[in-house]
């Protein structure tokens, strides 16, 4: 789609000309949504929402009617940052999803980059990094895949704007300039706003004003000559802020107002919001208290109406401060009693989702390398009490047929020496077995028997890499104690799989399971094993989905990537031991489950050759 509508760009520079290809029926219904879309966005996208909103929604309905599944993504991305640009993040997030399923769906690369990209773009807005950075991440792997230097440098302007927010200047600075180059070897300055506007923050923040307003009025010009209101706003607030920075407040108060008019005229309500609060803050140190007053109001109505907590307590604080200023204290007492509400709303929204995520963690950790430590030291633990037993024992066993000889008791002492034996015997062979639990065999006998164990060259190992679609999402509806079970019953079935076909654990970190097979011997017949575990793996989720989603529970899908090459094997660390898998073949099959298909297992073209002739696969491309 990019390179079609790039040509179709380069030949039709006007609205006016794209609106007559949109209703040119003789045209290719293809031909004609690209048309609607590139009008949409020449048009109105930057100018006019309400018109946005109709026109997306007939695009939506055209390629719906017409069966044109790329349209039908296309018009829902559209749609959808268009209310993220309004700060609607629901309405926004509801149509992202809906188009992500149908680009997933249609193995539409381009459009999946593109709408995880601005999902990242909602949690980012709301302060939720993690979250932001997983949608970066699949976004990223999907344009590096397709090889879209625009979309990457995307990516990059964002994770400038984490490291901003981290106060790390340099590295932040660093991925904006990045993106920058990008963009202008592409020959596309205009796409440098948003980065010209970020770096005025970056210097903003380090109180160079000089620099911010360098960069902010660059920002400004590309967006003035694209017409994009939003961009205009934010620039001009940019530049309020420099202005109040440097004790230029009127100068800061006619910008912030001349913002203000552009998010009026846009419908932008989460513009509105803040630069109605800053408004209402210069009106108080100019102490123009009634003035403040009135435009708090209004902030915090326009924060209440998109649910901006944080904007509520703010708006709250300054009506509570400005009608303590006039001797309202009814008013201010009231103000004030809101500030605290909103203010223990968001600590209280913090810390339940902190105090989730700890419960979680700690449980999860079962699985992680702290309980690898746990349980080596369990395992040692064992066999040095078997050997003080064992010791005891022969210390025992000499003493009493001494007094036996004396005593005449030999019998007994024997069943005595031989019950010792059998628990001897039994530790012994449970301290083995939590050994074998931990580390494959082979390397569980170098470790006893010396120590330590050498890190070893395999060629021909397959490794499995899992991942649960919707994780995060689905995972927010569930307690802590319902999401651990969920994964653990899935891992454990996983584990029992793994050990049917002879296939190695490797770890598991959250949602994902690694595996790798042909570690003690690698032939053909290990390829062949662990491919059957990874589809056994996929058809027990399939199952588990079908019959937990019937009954309406929350269950997870599955994507789940193999390839087979070779790796290195080890154990790394001194006091938390791990057994772990280096190499390319590591990172291909991460790839590989990144861009697999849900309920499918997606192989490499490496396992494809090891396989490709084995009677019981059937494969798609």
């Amino acid at each position: 789609m990019f390179f079609l509508l790039s040509s179709l760009l380069s030949t039709q520079d006007t609205t006016d000309s794209l609106f007559s290809v949109w209703q040119d029926i003789d045209q290719a219904d293809s031909i004609r949504a690209m048309a609607l879309e590139d009008y949409i966005y020449a048009g109105y996208f930057y100018s006019d929402s309400d018109t946005t909103v109709l026109l997306g929604q007939q695009l939506l309905e055209f390629s719906q009617l017409k069966n044109f599944s790329k349209g039908i993504v296309n018009a829902f991305d559209l749609s959808g940052y268009n209310f993220f640009r309004r700060g609607d993040y629901k309405s926004a997030l509801a149509h992202f999803n809906e188009g992500l399923e149908v680009a997933e769906r249609i193995e539409y690369k381009y459009g999946q980059a593109n709408i995880l990209l601005k999902i990242g773009y909602i949690y980012h807005d709301n302060e939720d990094v993690v979250k932001a950075l997983d949608y970066y991440q699949r976004s990223l792997s999907l344009f590096e895949s397709i090889d879209d230097k625009m979309g990457v440098g995307s990516i990059y302007n964002e994770l400038g704007s984490i490291y901003n927010h981290k106060g790390e200047f340099e590295t932040s600075l660093e991925y904006y300039l990045k993106s920058i180059d990008l963009n202008q070897g592409l020959d596309d300055e205009f796409a440098n706003s948003a980065q010209y506007t970020n770096i005025g923050n970056l210097y903003f923040g380090e109180g160079d004003y000089a620099q911010a307003s360098e960069y902010y009025n660059k920002g400004l010009k590309l967006c003035e000559r694209q017409s994009d209101k939003l961009g205009i706003a934010v620039c001009l607030s940019g530049l309020a802020f420099v202005h109040k920075g440097m004790g230029d407040v009127e100068k800061s108060l006619e910008y912030l107002e001349r913002s203000l008019r552009i998010s009026l005229d846009i419908n932008d309500v989460q513009g509105m919001s803040s630069t109605r609060i800053e408004i209402g803050e210069i009106c108080f140190e100019m102490e123009q208290f009634q003035r403040a007053i009135e435009y708090c109001q209004l902030s915090l109505e326009s924060s209440t109406s998109i649910g901006d907590l944080g904007g509520q307590e703010d708006a709250s604080d300054c009506l509570y401060r400005a009608y303590k200023e006039i001797g309202d204290l009814g008013q201010s007492l009231m103000f004030l009693e809101e500030k605290l509400f909103f203010n223990d709303s968001i600590n209280s929204e913090e810390s339940t989702v902190k105090l989730k995520e700890m419960e979680f963690y700690k449980q999860v950790v079962a699985d992680s390398l702290a309980q690898v430590e746990s349980d080596l030291k369990v395992a040692l633990r064992h066999q040095i009490e078997v050997q003080k037993q064992s010791k005891n024992r022969n210390i025992a066993i000499g003493t009493g047929i001494f007094f036996l000889l004396l005593s005449g008791g030999f019998f007994s002492r024997w069943r005595y020496v031989q019950k010792s034996n059998a628990i001897i015997s039994k530790e012994r062979d449970r301290s083995e077995r939590l050994l074998l639990n931990i580390l494959p065999a082979e390397i569980a006998q170098e470790l006893k028997e010396k120590g330590e164990a050498k890190a070893r060259d395999h060629d021909l190992v397959t490794i499995i890499f899992s991942d649960f679609e919707g994780y995060t999402e689905k995972s927010a509806r569930l307690t802590a104690q319902q999401l651990v079970k969920e994964i653990n019953d899935c891992f454990k079935s996983f584990d029992q799989i793994s050990e049917k076909y002879g296939v190695e654990k490797i770890k598991t970190i959250g949602d994902a399971y690694m595996a790798a097979g042909g570690l003690s011997t690698s032939t053909r017949d290990s390829v062949v094993k662990t491919v059957k575990a990874a589809l056994e793996m996929q058809q027990f989720i399939t199952d588990r989905f079908e019959g937990r989603n019937g009954n309406n529970e929350i269950a997870f899908e599955m994507r789940l990537g193999i390839h087979t090459g070779p790796v290195v094997a080890g154990i790394v660390g001194v006091k938390k031991f791990q057994y772990d898998i280096w190499g390319d073949t590591v990172n291909i099959a991460f790839r590989m489950e990144n861009n697999g298909e849900i309920g499918k297992v997606n192989i490499s073209n490496s396992t494809y050759e090891v396989i490709k002739n084995h009677p019981q696969f059937t494969f798609f491309p």
